[in-house]
């Protein structure tokens, strides 16, 4: 039997800023690079010194878009969490609840044990997107759980 997903949800705000982020550290780098032979400090840059701050550049930018990738998959049977590094899957009864604290910079799903794991695709930045993915995540969890914990 398979299993369709029901929801998928991406920040919006976060891919947005860490592109701009990403393309302006590597045009940063790949200037500081060209300059670099231009100086007269003494010092006697090399194609490699360029070639490694470009690299730099690059290692800096790949690392900035991985707070983009942060993705939701929830169907009827449970959820997918892909943060920063980790991706994690949680069957509903394993979920307390879906949660979005004040002052919180992202939801999360709140688990036995005072445990809790971290939704970062559900930003707080992304405003509405961010209220309606937390009200659709509830109801998935309330049709899988049965209604519980009831709602107050």
């Amino acid at each position: 039997m398979t299993v369709k997903t029901l929801l998928v949800i991406r920040p919006r705000r976060a891919l947005i800023m860490c592109s701009v982020l990403s393309v302006a550290l590597l045009a940063v780098f790949v200037v500081v690079a060209v300059l670099l032979r231009n100086g007269d400090t003494g010092v006697r840059f090399q194609r490699s010194d360029q070639a490694a701050m470009v690299g730099i550049g690059i290692l800096l930018a790949c690392g900035v878009m991985l707070f983009a990738i942060a993705r939701v998959r929830a169907d009827e049977t449970g959820i997918e969490v892909r943060n920063v590094l980790v991706t994690r899957r949680f069957e509903w009864s394993e979920v307390l609840s879906v949660s979005f604290p004040d002052g919180a910079s992202w939801a999360r799903l709140e688990l036995p044990d005072d445990e809790y794991h971290a939704v970062m695709a559900v930003q707080a930045v992304d405003r509405d997107r961010a209220v309606e993915a937390v009200r659709a995540l509830r109801k998935l969890h309330r049709a899988a759980t049965g209604g519980w914990p009831p709602l107050s």
